[in-house]
């Protein structure tokens, strides 16, 4: 029953997915100002990404004391796994950083802005103000839904919900996205940059080949025969995908601001 249910989701997510595959954002990304501001507003999303990979690990895995086995060893592997390639992953030094610093050097390193993320994140405590602070930031409205909608989602405690938008909102999504990224920026021979290269294949090698199968895998076993919990998250993805839609729908219109305020200028 559960291995049919996946099947069944997926296919009622093709839409959305394939509208997200074929988006028009990855046509605007042709020249490094293109991924400057493409980095500069998606870089919320590799922040975010870790609360829900940590509300995973909170509640798939014995993070409190004294320490239990947990139920299912087969996903507390996956999801420790997962944890120590994002927190602590090599970068194309050899030095042990975070995805998301990684993902700031290689911002540095394209002349990207990270002032506002970095500013952001100082203002970021507790999880019972995340809703808060993001509310009151400068952040577009577009990126606001979309970092609302990602700590919504931790804040039900509800592991096959947080499960969903890390799974189809997000894993299952990399490899497609970022292959297009990277097809366009060394189509056009002025993408060098060997950080923000790294990243981007670091990622696809991780989630094309290990994370996304098992994610699925992972999801199948949180809601096993329970028909509410697959109802949960079928809406849950649903409503993770057309928040990546509204992102990318965002980002492109200021890559086309972008490029209108260049032609004024010269």
């Amino acid at each position: 029953m559960g291995a049919m249910k996946i099947e069944e989701l997926e296919a009622t997510l093709l839409p959305l997915r394939e509208q997200l595959k074929n988006h028009s954002l990855y046509g605007e990304l042709s020249s490094v100002t293109d991924i400057k501001v493409f980095m500069e507003n998606h870089v919320y999303a590799v922040w975010d990404f870790m609360s829900l990979l940590k509300g995973l690990q909170i509640h798939l895995t014995c993070t409190t004391l004294p320490w239990k086995p947990v139920k299912n060893t087969n996903t507390a592997r996956f999801i420790n796994e997962i944890v120590l390639e994002e927190e602590s992953d090599r970068n194309e030094e050899g030095v042990f950083k975070s995805h998301f610093e990684m993902y700031l050097d290689a911002m540095a390193e394209v002349g990207a802005d990270t002032s506002k993320m970095t500013d952001f994140l100082e203002r970021i405590t507790r999880l019972e103000s995340v809703l808060e602070v993001i509310e009151t930031s400068v952040l577009n409205d577009a990126l606001k839904d979309f970092l609302k909608f990602t700590f919504e989602v931790v804040q039900t405690h509800e592991p096959h919900i947080i499960a969903a938008a890390f799974t189809f909102g997000r894993e299952e999504l990399i490899p497609d996205m970022f292959l297009k990224i990277i097809d366009r920026s060394d189509n056009k021979g002025d993408n060098s940059f060997s950080k923000l290269d790294y990243y981007l294949r670091r990622h696809i090698e991780l989630d094309g080949d290990d994370h996304g199968p098992l994610s699925l895998k992972m999801i199948q076993e949180l809601c096993d025969t329970d028909e509410r919990k697959w109802q949960e998250v079928a809406e849950c993805s649903q409503k993770a995908l057309s928040k990546r839609i509204g992102l990318w729908n965002y980002i492109a219109q200021e890559i086309q601001k972008s490029k209108v305020s260049k032609q004024v200028m010269a």
